[in-house]
């Protein structure tokens, strides 16, 4: 049977190398991680991971609350957190939550007793309670998309309202003035936030914020195609509407056809992700890009920079935003 001194020859490094590598691959370069990893599965090394877990005190296993993996967004999230995640060592335990406070707490746990090292949250719930935070005053979790900021841990989000200021802006430059919005969760932080940002433009461009133009919607397909019924059959219809999220926006667009109403001539209208569906939808949809694959990968550096003890209080990083112009919205038409 192979033993750690077969893997450091093959591998043409030191015995502790192999050891740090197994207990400790963060802080080991990519380059010797591969090496010795290859080295691993090539003398058929079989390291007993529980006694690693025990010296170590690490188990690098990082869970991660998701509210929906229905949402194309969140999955892009994750797929960015588990290559970064992969890069460092750890593995992902991954809990579709479905915004359920005690499930979101029972997998906290898990951080609590040692199944896990920390967490990664993508909903404004902070799942611990304060006997979790260290001694330099934070919780082993990172907050990330849809935060809420309490300085206990670190956060990583977009500036929301400005962005839908942004797009907001760009319908009003088409000449839109009736300008609908179809809203997310009345839970949600982002739901307020785009919200805020939407009366910003309205407000700078002194045209008066109409409530009645505010529909609900829970950032589903099912929800902006339901909202996109009602809009249609308005006698004062708007000539723009701009959706708090690209599957409110598709859904929305789908009941505006099917009340013949051409987008954009009759009714313009704008998303929010680009997520990849919206350029290809007919037309392609005018949306905020987000960089979805970079909030899950920074989310999980600061992370294992947090458990290793190099962050020291919670930072706040803000993603970039990109108005990605496409055929969905267009000047708006003389009434």
């Amino acid at each position: 049977m192979a033993n750690i001194r077969d893997v450091a020859d093959n591998a043409g490094v030191s015995v502790a190398t192999v050891s740090r590598t197994l207990q400790q691959p963060e802080r080991v370069s990519p380059k010797t991680r591969n090496k010795v990893m290859a080295a691993v599965q090539a003398v058929g090394y079989k390291p007993n991971l529980m006694a690693v877990k025990f010296r170590s005190g690490k188990t690098h296993n990082l869970v991660v609350l998701v509210p929906t993996v229905a949402n194309v967004f969140f999955a892009r999230v994750i797929s960015g957190m588990q290559e970064a995640a992969a890069e460092l060592g750890y593995s992902i335990l991954l809990a579709n939550t479905l915004g359920n406070n005690d499930i979101e707490n029972h997998y906290a746990k898990m951080v609590s007793t040692s199944q896990a090292d920390g967490l990664i949250q993508l909903r404004a719930h902070n799942p611990f309670d304060a006997s979790m935070i260290n001694d330099n005053g934070l919780l082993p979790m990172v907050n990330a998309c849809e935060v809420i900021e309490d300085g206990q841990y670190p956060v990583v989000s977009l500036d929301n309202r400005a962005a839908a200021k942004a797009m907001t802006e760009h319908l009003i430059s088409l000449g839109h003035t009736r300008i609908a919005m179809i809203k997310g969760p009345q839970s949600s932080p982002l739901t307020q936030e785009r919200l805020n940002g939407y009366k910003d433009a309205l407000r700078d461009a002194n045209i008066t914020f109409d409530e009645s133009l505010l529909f609900d919607g829970d950032f589903t397909l099912q929800a902006g195609y339901n909202a996109g019924v009602t809009i249609s059959e308005l006698a004062n219809r708007p000539s723009a509407v701009f959706c708090e999220n690209d599957e409110t926006a598709i859904g929305a667009m789908k009941a505006f056809k099917q009340a013949n109403l051409q987008v954009p001539s009759d009714i313009s209208v704008a998303g929010f992700d680009d997520i990849a569906f919206s350029a290809f939808v007919d037309p392609p949809l005018t949306t905020i890009a987000q960089p979805a694959e970079e909030f899950g990968r920074t989310a999980v550096t600061l992370l294992v920079d947090l458990l290793n003890g190099k962050i020291k209080k919670a930072p706040k990083v803000i993603m970039p935003f990109e108005l990605i112009v496409r055929e969905s919205t267009g000047v708006a038409a003389p009434r």
